[in-house]
Protein backbone atom coordinates (compact mmCIF):
# COMPACT_ATOMS: atom_id res chain seq x y z
CA UNK A 1 0.00 0.00 0.00
CA UNK A 2 1.35 3.34 -0.93
CA UNK A 3 1.48 5.92 1.94
CA UNK A 4 1.47 9.82 1.85
CA UNK A 5 4.58 9.56 2.75
CA UNK A 6 6.10 7.19 -0.17
CA UNK A 7 4.81 9.31 -2.55
CA UNK A 8 5.55 12.97 -1.49
CA UNK A 9 9.15 10.85 -1.73
CA UNK A 10 8.54 9.78 -5.12
CA UNK A 11 7.09 12.85 -6.31
CA UNK A 12 9.65 14.94 -4.73
CA UNK A 13 12.34 12.89 -6.72
CA UNK A 14 10.60 13.18 -9.76
CA UNK A 15 10.52 17.03 -9.72
CA UNK A 16 14.15 17.27 -8.70
CA UNK A 17 14.83 14.82 -11.93
CA UNK A 18 12.62 16.90 -14.27
CA UNK A 19 13.47 20.59 -12.88
CA UNK A 20 16.71 21.32 -14.64
CA UNK A 21 14.89 20.51 -18.42
CA UNK A 22 11.79 23.03 -17.20
CA UNK A 23 14.02 25.46 -15.65
CA UNK A 24 15.56 25.85 -19.04
CA UNK A 25 11.83 25.50 -20.74
CA UNK A 26 10.97 28.40 -18.66
CA UNK A 27 13.61 30.77 -19.45
CA UNK A 28 13.65 29.82 -22.80
CA UNK A 29 10.12 30.50 -22.86
CA UNK A 30 10.51 33.91 -21.13
CA UNK A 31 13.25 35.02 -23.02
CA UNK A 32 10.41 34.54 -26.39
CA UNK A 33 7.41 35.72 -25.19
CA UNK A 34 4.43 35.65 -27.58
CA UNK A 35 0.83 37.63 -27.98
CA UNK A 36 -2.47 36.12 -27.58
CA UNK A 37 -3.02 33.68 -30.60
CA UNK A 38 0.21 34.43 -31.48
CA UNK A 39 1.94 32.06 -30.07
CA UNK A 40 3.35 29.62 -32.61
CA UNK A 41 6.79 29.32 -31.84
CA UNK A 42 5.71 29.11 -27.62
CA UNK A 43 3.13 26.24 -28.77
CA UNK A 44 5.85 24.13 -31.13
CA UNK A 45 8.25 23.88 -27.62
CA UNK A 46 5.72 22.98 -25.52
CA UNK A 47 4.44 20.09 -28.18
CA UNK A 48 7.66 18.70 -28.73
CA UNK A 49 8.02 18.80 -24.77
CA UNK A 50 5.38 16.47 -24.35
CA UNK A 51 5.95 14.69 -27.41
CA UNK A 52 9.41 13.46 -25.78
CA UNK A 53 7.63 12.01 -22.79
CA UNK A 54 5.40 10.07 -24.17
CA UNK A 55 2.28 11.82 -25.21
CA UNK A 56 -0.48 11.75 -27.78
CA UNK A 57 -0.04 15.65 -28.72
CA UNK A 58 -2.08 17.60 -31.27
CA UNK A 59 -1.27 21.33 -32.10
CA UNK A 60 -3.14 24.18 -33.35
CA UNK A 61 -6.39 23.50 -31.16
CA UNK A 62 -8.82 26.32 -31.06
CA UNK A 63 -5.94 28.06 -33.38
CA UNK A 64 -2.70 27.68 -31.25
CA UNK A 65 -3.70 25.76 -28.22
CA UNK A 66 -1.89 22.16 -27.99
CA UNK A 67 -3.71 19.19 -26.35
CA UNK A 68 -1.69 15.97 -24.68
CA UNK A 69 -3.09 12.67 -23.85
CA UNK A 70 -1.44 10.42 -21.19
CA UNK A 71 -3.81 7.35 -21.20
CA UNK A 72 -2.69 4.64 -18.50
CA UNK A 73 -5.48 2.26 -18.15
CA UNK A 74 -9.15 2.27 -17.00
CA UNK A 75 -9.87 5.54 -14.31
CA UNK A 76 -11.01 8.94 -14.34
CA UNK A 77 -9.37 11.45 -16.82
CA UNK A 78 -8.21 14.41 -15.41
CA UNK A 79 -7.24 17.64 -17.39
CA UNK A 80 -4.48 20.31 -16.55
CA UNK A 81 -4.45 23.78 -17.73
CA UNK A 82 -2.07 26.09 -18.44
CA UNK A 83 -1.86 29.72 -20.18
CA UNK A 84 1.42 30.52 -22.58
CA UNK A 85 0.48 33.92 -23.87
CA UNK A 86 2.35 37.36 -22.91
CA UNK A 87 1.56 41.23 -22.84
CA UNK A 88 2.38 43.64 -24.45
CA UNK A 89 4.97 45.35 -22.15
CA UNK A 90 8.17 46.22 -22.03
CA UNK A 91 10.15 44.09 -19.44
CA UNK A 92 12.72 45.96 -16.65
CA UNK A 93 13.21 43.00 -14.40
CA UNK A 94 17.14 43.33 -15.04
CA UNK A 95 16.89 39.03 -16.02
CA UNK A 96 19.66 38.27 -17.80
CA UNK A 97 17.06 36.47 -19.85
CA UNK A 98 14.47 39.46 -20.19
CA UNK A 99 12.71 39.90 -23.13
CA UNK A 100 13.96 42.17 -25.85
CA UNK A 101 10.93 40.81 -28.64
CA UNK A 102 8.37 43.35 -29.85
CA UNK A 103 5.32 42.26 -32.03
CA UNK A 104 3.16 43.63 -34.90
CA UNK A 105 -0.32 44.65 -34.14
CA UNK A 106 -2.70 46.80 -35.27
CA UNK A 107 -1.96 49.46 -33.02
CA UNK A 108 1.83 49.58 -34.50
CA UNK A 109 4.92 47.50 -32.97
CA UNK A 110 4.51 47.17 -29.32
CA UNK A 111 7.35 45.54 -26.45
CA UNK A 112 6.34 41.79 -25.54
CA UNK A 113 7.05 40.51 -21.95
CA UNK A 114 5.90 37.73 -19.81
CA UNK A 115 4.72 39.66 -17.14
CA UNK A 116 1.75 37.42 -15.70
CA UNK A 117 3.90 34.32 -15.24
CA UNK A 118 2.33 32.23 -18.34
CA UNK A 119 5.39 31.23 -18.96
CA UNK A 120 5.83 30.08 -16.06
CA UNK A 121 2.37 28.10 -16.03
CA UNK A 122 3.41 26.28 -19.13
CA UNK A 123 6.39 24.76 -17.99
CA UNK A 124 4.99 23.51 -14.63
CA UNK A 125 2.40 22.20 -16.77
CA UNK A 126 5.17 20.35 -19.00
CA UNK A 127 7.41 19.35 -15.77
CA UNK A 128 4.29 17.85 -14.02
CA UNK A 129 3.89 15.70 -17.28
CA UNK A 130 6.94 14.52 -16.91
CA UNK A 131 6.60 13.89 -13.40
CA UNK A 132 3.02 11.76 -13.47
CA UNK A 133 4.47 10.17 -16.57
CA UNK A 134 7.52 8.54 -14.49
CA UNK A 135 4.97 7.73 -11.68
CA UNK A 136 2.57 6.09 -13.91
CA UNK A 137 3.02 2.68 -12.52
CA UNK A 138 1.30 4.65 -9.23
CA UNK A 139 -2.01 5.75 -10.98
CA UNK A 140 -4.65 5.10 -13.46
CA UNK A 141 -6.76 6.62 -16.00
CA UNK A 142 -6.47 9.56 -18.24
CA UNK A 143 -4.03 12.39 -17.95
CA UNK A 144 -4.82 15.74 -20.62
CA UNK A 145 -2.57 18.63 -20.48
CA UNK A 146 -3.81 21.83 -22.25
CA UNK A 147 -1.59 24.32 -23.14
CA UNK A 148 -4.09 27.01 -23.92
CA UNK A 149 -3.50 30.17 -25.89
CA UNK A 150 -4.82 33.92 -25.22
CA UNK A 151 -5.94 33.96 -22.09
CA UNK A 152 -5.24 37.76 -21.74
CA UNK A 153 -8.44 38.45 -23.83
CA UNK A 154 -10.22 36.04 -22.23
CA UNK A 155 -10.18 33.93 -25.98
CA UNK A 156 -8.58 30.99 -25.91
CA UNK A 157 -10.52 29.18 -23.37
CA UNK A 158 -13.21 29.34 -25.66
CA UNK A 159 -11.51 29.26 -28.97
CA UNK A 160 -10.11 25.52 -27.92
CA UNK A 161 -13.72 24.45 -26.13
CA UNK A 162 -15.26 26.01 -29.82
CA UNK A 163 -13.07 23.66 -31.70
CA UNK A 164 -14.26 20.34 -30.06
CA UNK A 165 -11.64 20.04 -27.14
CA UNK A 166 -13.70 17.83 -25.40
CA UNK A 167 -15.81 15.88 -27.98
CA UNK A 168 -12.14 15.46 -30.08
CA UNK A 169 -10.24 14.37 -26.96
CA UNK A 170 -11.58 13.77 -23.78
CA UNK A 171 -14.66 15.00 -21.20
CA UNK A 172 -12.78 15.01 -17.86
CA UNK A 173 -14.27 14.30 -14.94
CA UNK A 174 -12.06 17.19 -12.74
CA UNK A 175 -10.46 19.95 -14.44
CA UNK A 176 -7.17 21.63 -12.23
CA UNK A 177 -5.56 24.72 -12.70
CA UNK A 178 -3.35 27.10 -10.99
CA UNK A 179 -1.80 31.02 -11.32
CA UNK A 180 1.54 32.28 -9.81
CA UNK A 181 0.57 35.57 -7.40
CA UNK A 182 2.93 37.44 -5.29
CA UNK A 183 2.97 35.25 -1.96
CA UNK A 184 6.03 33.46 -0.03
CA UNK A 185 7.58 31.12 -2.97
CA UNK A 186 6.75 27.53 -2.33
CA UNK A 187 3.75 27.99 -0.87
CA UNK A 188 0.38 27.03 -2.22
CA UNK A 189 -3.60 28.91 -1.75
CA UNK A 190 -6.30 27.82 -1.62
CA UNK A 191 -10.28 29.14 -1.87
CA UNK A 192 -13.67 27.20 -2.22
CA UNK A 193 -16.34 28.51 -3.75
CA UNK A 194 -16.59 31.96 -5.70
CA UNK A 195 -12.86 32.74 -6.06
CA UNK A 196 -12.59 35.29 -9.23
CA UNK A 197 -14.60 37.50 -10.78
CA UNK A 198 -15.99 37.87 -13.90
CA UNK A 199 -15.32 40.39 -16.54
CA UNK A 200 -16.77 42.00 -19.26
CA UNK A 201 -15.22 45.03 -21.75
CA UNK A 202 -17.97 46.87 -23.68
CA UNK A 203 -16.92 48.92 -26.56
CA UNK A 204 -19.40 51.43 -27.00
CA UNK A 205 -19.75 54.13 -30.09
CA UNK A 206 -21.56 57.34 -29.36
CA UNK A 207 -22.73 59.25 -32.93
CA UNK A 208 -23.00 62.53 -33.07
CA UNK A 209 -23.00 65.70 -35.79
CA UNK A 210 -19.95 67.00 -35.72
CA UNK A 211 -18.96 70.96 -36.78
CA UNK A 212 -17.19 74.16 -35.46
CA UNK A 213 -16.51 74.54 -31.74
CA UNK A 214 -17.73 78.31 -32.16
CA UNK A 215 -21.44 77.23 -33.50
CA UNK A 216 -22.56 74.36 -30.90
CA UNK A 217 -26.40 74.75 -31.94
CA UNK A 218 -25.55 73.89 -35.58
CA UNK A 219 -24.16 70.62 -34.12
CA UNK A 220 -25.42 67.47 -32.13
CA UNK A 221 -22.29 67.07 -29.38
CA UNK A 222 -21.08 63.30 -28.58
CA UNK A 223 -18.63 64.46 -26.09
CA UNK A 224 -21.29 66.39 -23.71
CA UNK A 225 -23.37 62.60 -24.01
CA UNK A 226 -20.36 60.78 -23.36
CA UNK A 227 -20.00 62.80 -20.24
CA UNK A 228 -23.69 62.12 -19.30
CA UNK A 229 -22.94 58.48 -20.10
CA UNK A 230 -19.83 58.36 -17.52
CA UNK A 231 -21.97 60.29 -14.51
CA UNK A 232 -24.96 58.35 -14.64
CA UNK A 233 -23.25 55.09 -14.76
CA UNK A 234 -21.86 55.56 -11.12
CA UNK A 235 -25.59 55.05 -10.11
CA UNK A 236 -25.83 51.84 -10.86
CA UNK A 237 -23.13 50.22 -8.42
CA UNK A 238 -25.01 53.12 -6.51
CA UNK A 239 -29.11 52.30 -6.84
CA UNK A 240 -28.92 49.11 -8.52
CA UNK A 241 -26.73 46.68 -7.33
CA UNK A 242 -27.64 44.65 -3.80
CA UNK A 243 -25.33 46.48 -1.30
CA UNK A 244 -24.35 42.73 -0.09
CA UNK A 245 -22.81 41.98 -3.48
CA UNK A 246 -19.69 43.15 -5.17
CA UNK A 247 -19.73 45.06 -8.38
CA UNK A 248 -17.16 47.24 -10.01
CA UNK A 249 -18.35 49.52 -13.22
CA UNK A 250 -15.24 51.19 -14.42
CA UNK A 251 -14.58 53.52 -17.77
CA UNK A 252 -11.37 53.03 -18.87
CA UNK A 253 -11.69 55.05 -21.96
CA UNK A 254 -13.46 57.74 -23.58
CA UNK A 255 -12.09 59.31 -26.73
CA UNK A 256 -13.32 61.80 -28.57
CA UNK A 257 -12.01 64.24 -31.44
CA UNK A 258 -8.71 65.62 -32.81
CA UNK A 259 -8.82 69.34 -31.17
CA UNK A 260 -10.53 71.76 -29.14
CA UNK A 261 -12.14 73.72 -31.72
CA UNK A 262 -13.59 70.26 -33.35
CA UNK A 263 -16.86 68.91 -32.30
CA UNK A 264 -16.28 65.30 -33.21
CA UNK A 265 -18.45 62.94 -35.43
CA UNK A 266 -18.26 59.87 -32.66
CA UNK A 267 -16.87 59.45 -28.94
CA UNK A 268 -15.79 55.91 -28.21
CA UNK A 269 -16.12 54.95 -24.73
CA UNK A 270 -14.56 51.66 -23.36
CA UNK A 271 -16.53 50.20 -20.17
CA UNK A 272 -15.51 47.36 -17.66
CA UNK A 273 -17.01 45.43 -15.52
CA UNK A 274 -16.54 43.17 -13.21
CA UNK A 275 -18.58 40.82 -10.36
CA UNK A 276 -18.92 37.51 -8.96
CA UNK A 277 -22.60 36.49 -9.78
CA UNK A 278 -22.97 35.47 -13.41
CA UNK A 279 -26.89 36.75 -13.53
CA UNK A 280 -26.15 40.09 -11.86
CA UNK A 281 -23.31 40.53 -14.30
CA UNK A 282 -25.40 40.58 -17.04
CA UNK A 283 -28.05 43.01 -15.76
CA UNK A 284 -25.40 45.46 -15.09
CA UNK A 285 -24.63 45.15 -18.76
CA UNK A 286 -28.06 45.47 -19.42
CA UNK A 287 -28.34 48.49 -17.41
CA UNK A 288 -25.33 49.88 -18.89
CA UNK A 289 -26.86 49.80 -22.35
CA UNK A 290 -29.83 50.71 -21.19
CA UNK A 291 -28.11 54.06 -20.08
CA UNK A 292 -26.05 54.70 -22.94
CA UNK A 293 -29.33 54.56 -25.20
CA UNK A 294 -31.39 56.92 -22.77
CA UNK A 295 -28.71 59.59 -22.86
CA UNK A 296 -28.09 59.19 -26.56
CA UNK A 297 -31.61 59.83 -27.15
CA UNK A 298 -31.70 63.05 -24.46
CA UNK A 299 -28.86 64.41 -25.86
CA UNK A 300 -30.25 63.74 -29.64
CA UNK A 301 -28.09 61.42 -31.24
CA UNK A 302 -28.76 60.68 -34.67
CA UNK A 303 -28.32 57.66 -34.27
CA UNK A 304 -28.64 54.65 -32.21
CA UNK A 305 -25.32 53.76 -30.59
CA UNK A 306 -23.33 51.31 -30.83
CA UNK A 307 -22.17 48.19 -28.69
CA UNK A 308 -19.35 45.70 -28.69
CA UNK A 309 -18.25 43.02 -26.01
CA UNK A 310 -14.50 43.28 -26.28
CA UNK A 311 -13.98 40.60 -23.60
CA UNK A 312 -15.85 38.69 -21.58
CA UNK A 313 -15.34 35.52 -18.93
CA UNK A 314 -17.69 34.31 -16.01
CA UNK A 315 -16.65 34.04 -12.63
CA UNK A 316 -14.83 31.28 -11.09
CA UNK A 317 -16.61 28.73 -8.68
CA UNK A 318 -14.03 26.15 -7.33
CA UNK A 319 -16.35 23.23 -6.11
CA UNK A 320 -16.09 23.04 -2.09
CA UNK A 321 -15.64 19.16 -2.71
CA UNK A 322 -13.08 18.99 -5.20
CA UNK A 323 -10.95 21.92 -3.24
CA UNK A 324 -11.35 19.95 -0.12
CA UNK A 325 -9.84 16.95 -2.16
CA UNK A 326 -6.96 18.60 -3.84
CA UNK A 327 -5.75 20.77 -0.49
CA UNK A 328 -5.68 17.86 1.55
CA UNK A 329 -3.83 16.28 -1.32
CA UNK A 330 -1.05 19.60 -1.45
CA UNK A 331 -1.08 19.01 2.60
CA UNK A 332 0.60 15.59 2.46
CA UNK A 333 3.33 16.71 -0.35
CA UNK A 334 4.12 20.47 1.18
CA UNK A 335 2.39 20.02 4.84
CA UNK A 336 0.08 22.45 6.25
CA UNK A 337 2.56 25.23 7.11
CA UNK A 338 3.02 25.75 3.36
CA UNK A 339 -0.62 26.45 2.53
CA UNK A 340 -2.64 29.69 2.70
CA UNK A 341 -6.28 30.64 2.69
CA UNK A 342 -6.31 32.69 -0.40
CA UNK A 343 -8.70 35.91 -0.54
CA UNK A 344 -11.08 35.82 -3.25
CA UNK A 345 -9.73 37.94 -6.10
CA UNK A 346 -11.69 40.65 -8.43
CA UNK A 347 -9.44 39.31 -11.03
CA UNK A 348 -10.59 37.03 -13.60
CA UNK A 349 -9.78 34.24 -15.68
CA UNK A 350 -11.51 32.40 -18.46
CA UNK A 351 -10.40 29.09 -16.82
CA UNK A 352 -13.89 28.59 -15.64
CA UNK A 353 -15.30 28.29 -19.18
CA UNK A 354 -13.97 24.63 -18.94
CA UNK A 355 -16.59 23.65 -16.36
CA UNK A 356 -19.14 25.39 -17.70
CA UNK A 357 -21.32 22.57 -19.63
CA UNK A 358 -22.84 25.53 -22.36
CA UNK A 359 -19.27 26.87 -23.11
CA UNK A 360 -18.11 23.15 -23.15
CA UNK A 361 -21.03 21.86 -25.48
CA UNK A 362 -22.32 19.35 -23.09
CA UNK A 363 -25.29 17.82 -21.55
CA UNK A 364 -25.45 17.04 -17.87
CA UNK A 365 -23.82 18.99 -15.03
CA UNK A 366 -21.30 22.00 -15.09
CA UNK A 367 -16.91 19.75 -14.60
CA UNK A 368 -15.91 20.55 -11.18
CA UNK A 369 -12.93 22.87 -11.28
CA UNK A 370 -10.47 23.66 -8.73
CA UNK A 371 -7.90 26.63 -9.42
CA UNK A 372 -5.48 27.25 -7.07
CA UNK A 373 -2.29 30.11 -6.40
CA UNK A 374 1.20 29.29 -5.99
CA UNK A 375 3.46 31.84 -4.81
CA UNK A 376 6.43 33.48 -6.27
CA UNK A 377 7.87 36.39 -4.27
CA UNK A 378 11.51 35.24 -2.84
CA UNK A 379 11.53 34.24 1.15
CA UNK A 380 13.86 37.11 1.79
CA UNK A 381 11.99 39.77 -0.11
CA UNK A 382 8.04 38.18 1.57
CA UNK A 383 10.03 38.39 4.98
CA UNK A 384 10.89 41.91 4.70
CA UNK A 385 7.90 43.59 3.43
CA UNK A 386 5.44 44.99 5.69
CA UNK A 387 1.81 43.88 6.80
CA UNK A 388 0.39 40.12 8.28
CA UNK A 389 -0.58 38.07 5.60
CA UNK A 390 -0.97 38.00 2.03
CA UNK A 391 -3.74 40.27 1.42
CA UNK A 392 -1.72 42.85 3.38
CA UNK A 393 1.49 42.22 2.08
CA UNK A 394 0.21 41.98 -1.82
CA UNK A 395 -0.07 45.60 -1.36
CA UNK A 396 3.66 46.41 -1.21
CA UNK A 397 4.79 43.63 -3.67
CA UNK A 398 5.09 43.55 -7.65
CA UNK A 399 1.90 42.58 -9.28
CA UNK A 400 1.38 40.39 -12.57
CA UNK A 401 1.32 42.81 -15.54
CA UNK A 402 3.90 45.05 -13.72
CA UNK A 403 6.98 45.50 -15.94
CA UNK A 404 8.97 44.47 -12.87
CA UNK A 405 7.35 41.20 -12.31
CA UNK A 406 9.35 37.86 -12.14
CA UNK A 407 7.53 35.07 -10.85
CA UNK A 408 10.27 32.05 -11.88
CA UNK A 409 12.01 31.51 -8.68
CA UNK A 410 13.35 27.75 -8.44
CA UNK A 411 11.36 27.43 -5.60
CA UNK A 412 8.04 28.50 -7.66
CA UNK A 413 8.91 26.37 -10.32
CA UNK A 414 9.65 23.23 -8.12
CA UNK A 415 6.06 24.20 -6.50
CA UNK A 416 4.16 24.83 -9.61
CA UNK A 417 5.18 21.24 -10.83
CA UNK A 418 4.42 19.40 -7.24
CA UNK A 419 1.36 21.13 -6.81
CA UNK A 420 -0.10 19.95 -10.70
CA UNK A 421 1.03 16.64 -10.12
CA UNK A 422 -0.69 15.75 -6.55
CA UNK A 423 -3.26 17.65 -7.52
CA UNK A 424 -3.83 15.79 -10.47
CA UNK A 425 -2.87 12.44 -8.36
CA UNK A 426 -5.65 12.95 -6.08
CA UNK A 427 -8.13 11.25 -8.47
CA UNK A 428 -6.03 9.16 -10.36
CA UNK A 429 -6.25 6.82 -7.71
CA UNK A 430 -2.61 6.65 -6.34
Amino acid sequence: MTTPTDLKEALAARVEDAFAEVQALYRRLHQHPELPFQEHKTAARLAEALESLGFEVTRGVGGTGVVALLRNGEGPTVMLRGDMDALPIEEQTGLDFASTRTAETESGTVPVMHACGHDLHSSCLVGAGAVLAELRQRWRGTLMLVCQPAEEVFGGARAMLDDGLYKRFARPDIVLGQHNMPAREGTVGHIAGSAMAAATTLGVTIHGAGGHGSMPAQAIDPVVIAAHVVTRLQSIVAREVPPEETVVVTVGKLHAGTQGNIIPHTAELEINVRGFDNALHARVLESIRRIVRCECEAGRAPRAPEFRVLSQTIALHNDPEAVARVRRAHADHFGEERLFAMPRLNGSEDFPYYGDAEAGGFDGEDIPCVYWFIGATPEARWHETPGEGVAEKMRHLEMPHSPYYAPGQAATLRAGMAALASGALAYLGA
